[in-house]
């Protein structure tokens, strides 16, 4: 049977292949001091936000044990050498080459965490019913694994990534996105399983539909974009955890809301900043903080759609693993 981690790191690879190929220009150098400066706007005065970015970083989601809210220089010159410093528990790109992201751009921010709140860096604990809702899909996909297309993750069956968001936070490869502003909208295109939001700010309530991403609203504050998103469909797992679906007649401890900031605070630099208040699912809100940096060039296109061979694969797989087990305890 194909196993699926395999499988997303031959594609990992392919993708590779293809974006070296296409001769992506590397991202501009920048520094942890970049000036905010005069922020760029556009005509009718609101922040210039536009162009394609990517969340690429080597700082892990989590906090790992013992480290500080912040590198020091000393512990950023090693880990530029690859030695010493902290070791992350989640390294968020494990292809430091692809794409030129430079070595002082993946450590923008200098944080030793993506999470900056709670205080620690590290998620919230589960709330008691979320707890026994996490055991109980792990005990599930112990027994059934794969015994249809619905118990594979959505992001096997190519319908959401971690980086699609809300919150967007990055993967081990693919983490680009294109912001494009209009007077009513602002669209965001993920690179990764091509998700594409489309985010009123001319004011208008919040739908009542549930989408998988959820419904964005926007609004700017002064230099900064806020969008809030409610109304996820509550089939998206977060992080390995369950997910409660947001807004609506729902309980208000089911109901979970996004908040996220976009602020230019430099020329090559975008500031991505979120908190997450899910009280289905953790004990509290939850917030991180990431440096994105500017791309030259156009994202590669992402071909991932449900139904594909892989998912095909990995069930034929199953199946073949079944007969196999039936055969050998007939033989017993």
């Amino acid at each position: 049977m194909l196993n699926a981690r395999l499988f997303a790191l031959v594609i990992a690879i392919c993708c590779w292949a293809v974006t070296q190929a296409a001769g992506q220009t590397p991202a501009p150098k920048v520094t942890a001091k970049a000036s905010a400066g005069t922020a760029s706007r556009l005509p009718d005065g609101r922040p210039d936000l536009q162009g394609y970015w990517t969340n690429n970083t080597s700082a892990p989601l989590q906090r790992p044990n013992g480290a500080a809210e912040f590198f020091t220089d000393d512990e950023l010159k090693a880990r530029a050498a690859g030695r010493g410093g902290p070791a992350p528990q989640n390294r968020n790109n494990p292809f430091p080459a692809l794409f030129g992201i430079p070595m002082e751009g993946r450590f923008l921010s200098r944080r030793t965490s993506i999470i900056t709140d709670p205080p620690d860096g590290k998620f919230p604990p589960l709330t008691p019913e979320a707890q026994k809702k996490f055991a109980a899909d792990q005990e599930h996909h112990k027994l059934h694994p794969h015994d249809g297309p619905e118990d594979l993750s959505t992001i096997e069956r190519c319908i959401t990534w971690i980086t699609s968001g809300p919150p967007m936070l990055p993967t081990f490869y693919n983490n680009n996105y294109q912001i494009i502003q209009t007077k009513d909208h602002v669209m965001i295109m993920t690179e990764m399983v091509h998700d594409v939001r489309i985010i009123p700010v001319d004011g208008r309530p919040h739908s009542d539909i549930r989408q998988w991403m959820g419904d964005s609203r926007g609004r700017y504050e002064g230099d900064t974009l806020v969008v809030e998103t409610i109304n996820f469909n509550g089939k998206r797992g977060w992080f390995g955890t369950p997910a409660t679906e947001g807004g609506g007649e729902r309980r208000p401890d089911q109901q979970m809301k996004v908040i996220e900031r976009f602020t230019r605070i430099a020329p090559e630099v975008l500031r991505y900043q979120f908190t997450v208040d899910d009280p289905g699912t953790y004990t509290k809100p939850w917030s991180g903080e990431i440096d994105m940096q500017t791309l030259k060039s156009p994202m590669v296109e992402y071909a991932c759609l449900e139904g594909d061979q892989g998912m095909e694969l990995i069930l034929k797989g199953a199946r073949a693993d079944e007969k196999a087990a039936a055969e050998a305890a007939k033989k017993k």
